[in-house]
């Protein structure tokens, strides 16, 4: 897997790697993530516990409940920007998929 697929779903988590000294994503990385429907798809199944999940996919699922609250406290300003995209690009593109993560894990 390319390094540029690694921090998309972080939100669906794809941004926050480790709480600490963390990599910073370029917007150029989080586009060609985002265009990648193969990793969006694995990532979306282990968010819905449908999948094995990756170690991306286990910080989707640490992050998801935070993120959907409109909090990320361990987020800098630019991945909680990116987060909001990734959100978006679900919501737009996978509606479905994005009906059952808002409803697993925003209560």
């Amino acid at each position: 897997m390319q390094f540029s697929h690694i921090l998309v779903i972080c939100a669906v988590g794809v941004v926050c790697m480790a709480q600490t000294q963390r990599p910073e994503v370029s917007d150029t990385a989080l586009d060609d993530a985002l265009n990648d429907k193969r990793f969006i798809q694995r990532q979306l199944k282990c968010a819905l516990g449908e999948g094995p999940c990756d170690p991306i996919g286990k910080r989707l699922k640490t992050l998801a409940p935070l993120v959907l609250r409109g909090a990320c406290p361990q987020c800098t300003p630019q991945e909680t920007q990116q987060i909001q995209r990734t959100l978006s690009y679900v919501q737009r593109n996978y509606p479905q998929q994005w009906t059952k993560i808002v409803r697993q894990y925003s209560g």
